[in-house]
């Protein structure tokens, strides 16, 4: 199958049915290519916060919950498009609001209608200690037409007990948001590491530019890019495919099931399998005084 992950750039809305033309016309393109999975960033969503006004999209608390209200026609929208097209879209995440404090939620899109939902788990500084954004719902692995899909969003990525517990997945997606080039490669690295350990696809997407109007996503650094592990029958680098840093469009790369079976089954190393026998070996090591 085809994957598109999106390099997206923000924009300062002025209107509803301007949101639905880019939407649209980004996951049309990638129809056009012949891609069944379309992979949106982290936060952005956040540009629905400025259809509430400048104001708004620059207050900080404002605007996860304008973006929280948005959400409901933003995901009914991102529904009729992958009927339309018969794809699966990971919509770009945003805040949603809870009975405590907003979540960061990402949602997945099957063309029959279904909806998956899934919260970032581990949050960033800036969105512990300014932002007031939480971890959301557990990690959970959608079975779907074109395979078992787990996200980890952008943090998330950089941890590896949340990468095991989506080991059943065929492909992990992504979704991202940094600021500087070092934070794309966190992301990134996390990302590579993740495919590596559990002999999976993983698909990141990046926001990209600037958005003046917004203190939270306001410089943004990335690109697409498609992982997988560095053994049989994928590319020696783990690389399957990846944009130009900071231009925005689609990366696309074939994933095929079938690979990611073989490797699992008689790959040069079974990472995966032996996963286990780190257990009894994983204690914090002692430390041995050496002259």
């Amino acid at each position: 199958m085809k994957i598109a992950t999106a390099a997206y750039p923000l924009d300062y809305l002025t209107s509803w049915a301007q949101y639905e033309d880019k939407i649209a016309k980004w996951v049309r393109g990638a129809a056009a290519e012949g891609a069944q999975l379309a992979v949106f960033p982290e936060y952005g969503a956040m540009e629905l916060a400025t259809l509430d006004g400048r104001d708004v999209a620059a207050d900080l608390e404002n605007s996860l919950f304008s973006v929280s209200d948005r959400l409901v026609d933003a995901d009914a929208l991102h529904q009729k498009l992958a009927a339309e097209y018969g794809m699966h879209i990971l919509a770009a995440s945003g805040s949603a609001a809870t009975a405590t404090r907003p979540v960061n939620r990402a949602r997945l899109f099957a063309p029959k209608g279904d909806v998956g939902m899934q919260d970032k788990q581990i949050m960033t500084r800036f969105e512990r200690d300014i932002w007031g954004v939480v971890g959301g719902g557990p990690l959970l692995i959608f079975d779907t037409e074109i395979g078992k899909i787990g996200i980890l969003i952008c943090y998330d990525s950089e941890f590896p007990l949340l990468g095991r517990a989506l080991s059943q997945c065929d492909m992990i997606l992504v979704p991202s948001c940094t600021e500087a080039l070092s934070g794309y490669w966190r992301v990134r690295i996390g990302a590579m590491a993740r495919a590596l350990e559990n002999q999976c696809v993983t698909i990141m997407s990046s926001l990209v530019g600037e958005a003046s109007w917004s203190e939270a996503v306001d410089v943004t650094t990335g690109t697409g890019g498609v992982f997988g592990p560095p053994d049989v029958g994928f590319p020696p680098t783990g690389v399957m495919a990846q944009g130009e840093i900071n231009s925005p469009g689609w990366t696309y790369a074939e994933v095929d099931l079938d690979k990611i079976a073989q490797v699992r089954a008689d790959g040069r190393v079974l990472g995966r399998l032996h996963w286990e026998e780190q257990d009894g070996r994983d204690n914090v090591a002692p430390i041995v005084p050496l002259h």
